[in-house]
């Protein structure tokens, strides 16, 4: 099993920064992939950024140049750095982590950017 707390999210203003962790419980060492998604009110949960258990990432085209994923694995963490956030980017971000066939889901954190 594996336990995943998210946090780092918050008010921002357009144009500014946020970083996001996710720590699990155990060592990510044995994921097979992992990723960052989020749901806007009134939205479908969409994937935002994922990296493969060999490191290789990818990212949604709307965040694409200003968002990137990482990971820490002596820390047990992942992160996603978001720079120059939009208001459109305002949405509960959650982190996903895919063990064999489980997949596990921390509770979320709440980004909301002002205009």
């Amino acid at each position: 099993q594996v336990q995943l707390v998210e946090s780092g999210g918050g008010l921002v203003q357009a144009g500014g920064s946020l970083r996001l962790s996710c720590a699990a419980s155990g060592s990510i060492l044995s994921i097979n992939a992992m990723g960052w998604y989020r749901q806007a009110p009134g939205k479908q949960r969409e994937l935002v950024a994922a990296m493969a258990s060999g490191g290789s990432t990818s990212y949604a085209d709307s965040v694409k140049g200003r968002f990137t994923i990482s990971r820490d694995n002596a820390k047990n963490t992942l992160y996603l750095q978001m720079n120059s956030l939009k208001p459109e980017d305002t949405a509960v971000y959650y982190c996903k982590v895919v063990l064999g066939a489980r997949a596990y889901w921390g509770q979320g954190t709440q980004v909301t950017v002002s205009s």
